[in-house]
């Protein structure tokens, strides 16, 4: 295995930090404080081509594989501060284009693909509900139901990531059949369809450039056209999307650790105490060495899922063991950082206390901590 990038890839990771500093931080406390979502740095974003990474150049995007879309989301995390914005580009990404991407009909695809690239269209997808996480799509209760040439939605969907911005929505139902994984069916849903609304906007603790909502269908009417993949088919597109999100979700968290790393080996050198650097005492360079540690060990685990991933191997394992580790390091890394920094590190204008409330829903992206566990000890039989 070689993790090494590319002269082609580390142009390209260099370019991306240039433009992440450049472009996608301006007012950012501001914008966390009243929870907005950020359209300017959507748009720039699309432009620049991160939105069309994973699609094929035929459909206008980037046709990058995992590794190199690992290389640009790690290098967006360095030189973004905007977490939120990031994690919409990934639910973007990985919920709603590479579904429709990877198991859309050819018109489906040329209707959408183009849409979302460009940065015109947020979209989402919507497998949560107030009954049934991510983690249970066998035990929907949105109710999918056959009529003429269409379906009727009905149900509620939650915790959906830029819902109340999308223009599509790749929503999972139960179809006309008691609950079931044989059930289970994706269906493309746009944004104005009749019976298809916004019932309330939810209030987090972080990653608030990303707002939540709930969303409702109500004798929501669905042409078959729209219909993604086959009847039946919802639980097989929600885990080949879930690959992807578990490899790639969390790369800017590696951006981010080294950001906070190298921002916190500047603060130990310059502050003073007893006559000298601070970084001199064990305390703190202990927890200097320990989040260099955690921050090479994430890219380890997250450069060979990302590889295999590329490869054409199945990196099921290791995605779940990147995403479990990155998870948790990150939230430790931003303690670290915000000890180190001391009183200055819980004050708002220093932007640490913010990585740390963004930190934390990395616990839960793809299935939460827990599950990871059991998806990994469920690949020894257990």
């Amino acid at each position: 295995m070689d993790f090494a990038w590319s002269d082609e890839q580390l142009a390209f990771r260099k370019e991306v930090i240039r433009f992440a500093r450049e472009e996608l931080n301006d007012d950012m406390i501001q914008r966390d404080q009243e929870e907005e979502f950020f359209w300017e740095g959507w748009k720039k974003c699309a432009k620049f081509g991160i939105q069309g990474l994973p699609v094929p150049l035929e459909f206008g995007g980037g046709g990058a594989d995992a590794l190199t879309a690992v290389c640009a989301l790690e290098a967006l995390g360095y030189g973004c501060r905007d977490n939120g914005l990031l994690f919409a580009l990934n639910a973007h990404m990985w919920g709603a284009e590479v579904p429709i991407l990877s198991f859309g009909t050819e018109p489906q695809r040329k209707r959408y693909l183009p849409k979302l690239i460009s940065g015109d269209w947020v979209g989402v997808h919507a497998m949560t509900e107030p009954a049934a996480s991510g983690s249970g799509g066998h035990v929907l209760q949105t109710r999918a139901l056959r009529r003429g040439n269409g379906y009727v939605l009905n149900g509620c969907k939650t915790f959906i990531a830029n819902a109340a911005d999308a223009d599509l929505v790749v929503v999972y139902t139960s179809l006309d059949a008691p609950s079931g994984s044989d059930a289970v069916t994706a269906f493309i849903v746009e944004k104005g369809t009749s019976g298809f609304t916004l019932t309330c906007k939810l209030r987090q603790m972080g990653l608030r450039t990303s707002p939540m909502a709930e969303l409702s269908f109500t004798d929501c009417e669905i042409p078959a056209e729209n219909l993604l993949g086959t009847e039946g088919s919802g639980l097989a597109i929600f885990a080949a999307c879930a690959e992807w999100q578990r490899i790639c979700v969390l790369a800017s968290y590696l951006g981010t650790m080294q950001r906070l790393l190298e921002t916190s080996v500047e603060y130990a050198r310059e502050r003073k105490q007893f006559g000298q650097a601070i970084g001199k005492f064990a305390a703190v360079a202990d927890k200097i060495a320990d989040m260099e540690v955690r921050l090479e060990s994430g890219r380890l685990l997250l450069y060979k899922a990302a590889w295999l991933k590329s490869q054409g191997k199945d990196s099921t394992r290791e995605a779940s063991i990147a995403n479990l580790y990155l998870g948790e390091a990150s939230i430790q890394s931003c303690m670290d950082a915000m000890q180190i920094h001391g009183g200055y590190g819980y004050m708002t204008e220093y932007q640490l206390e913010r990585e740390l409330r963004d930190a934390i829903s990395a616990k839960t992206y793809s299935g939460t901590s827990n599950v990871q566990r059991m998806n990994i000890a469920g690949l020894h039989g257990l």
